[in-house]
């Protein structure tokens, strides 16, 4: 195989790597956060040259650069790609396309992620989701270690009187999203604010599962017109360490 300026870039992808030394699937397993700075240039750049992988090929351009992202945004994207063998033009646009996304997020001022201290607040986030809804539905909101809201996502939607929730989903979703911890909602169009047996057997098994993979459930709101039952303020959850 050979890029766009004719050099050979083949034995050097990163799927040609142990597995364990892959830097994508470093990423879907431990998070993106946890790559090196190298091994982020890497997924970018795809493959390396004959002789020299695509990690060390990141190493190098890294170390040239005084390992300082800012030197290297200061090359143009032409000098940068015909200063390395393997790198043509697509590349070096995919790298600082990369790098110009990095400094528009820093610049921005992101928006406060919601928190919660109480149920009331749950339930002025949450209630205009669910009011006035002539069919039950299921919504989870997921939380990161510091009780920020990471996503908030509608699990289910059923009839009149229950919805169907796959916990395996609702779980995946939490684990995708890295949360820490887990606020249920559903709403009763009848306006009853009272758990039904299926409600309870269903929160009581969807927070020892997640118990198990170590994510809190510590709240399930049920929501109608005329206001919410909180698991939480019940006394119910989250889970005691002993149940």
């Amino acid at each position: 195989m050979t890029d766009e300026k004719g050099n050979q870039t083949f034995s050097a992808r990163i799927s040609d790597l142990n597995e364990a030394d892959r830097p994508r699937e470093r990423a879907l397993h431990h998070g993106i956060e946890s790559l090196k700075t190298e091994e982020l240039l890497a997924i970018l750049l795809g493959s390396g040259t004959r002789g020299e992988s695509v990690l060390d090929l990141s190493k190098r351009i890294l170390i040239e650069h005084k390992n300082n992202l800012h030197l290297l945004t200061q090359r143009s994207i032409r000098n940068f790609s015909r200063s390395y063998k393997g790198i043509g033009d697509a590349k070096a646009t995919t790298l600082f396309a990369a790098l110009e996304l990095g400094k528009r997020y820093a610049e921005e001022n992101p928006a406060e992620l919601p928190s919660f201290t109480s149920s009331q607040q749950v339930y002025r986030y949450i209630h205009n989701r669910l009011d006035n809804k002539p069919h039950e539905e299921f919504w989870a909101i997921y939380l990161n270690k510091a009780n920020k809201v990471v996503a908030t996502e509608r699990v289910s939607s059923g009839g009149i009187s229950s919805t169907v929730v796959d916990i395996k989903l609702l779980l995946r979703s939490a684990l995708d999203n890295l949360a820490s911890s887990i606020i249920l909602a559903h709403n009763h169009p009848s306006g009853s604010l009272r758990p039904s047996e299926h409600d309870n057997a269903l929160t009581m098994k969807i927070a020892k599962t997640a118990n198990i993979m170590d994510i809190k459930v510590i709240d399930h709101l049920i929501v109608s017109p005329s206001g919410y039952y909180s698991y939480c303020d019940e006394g119910i959850l989250p889970l005691q360490e002993d149940e």
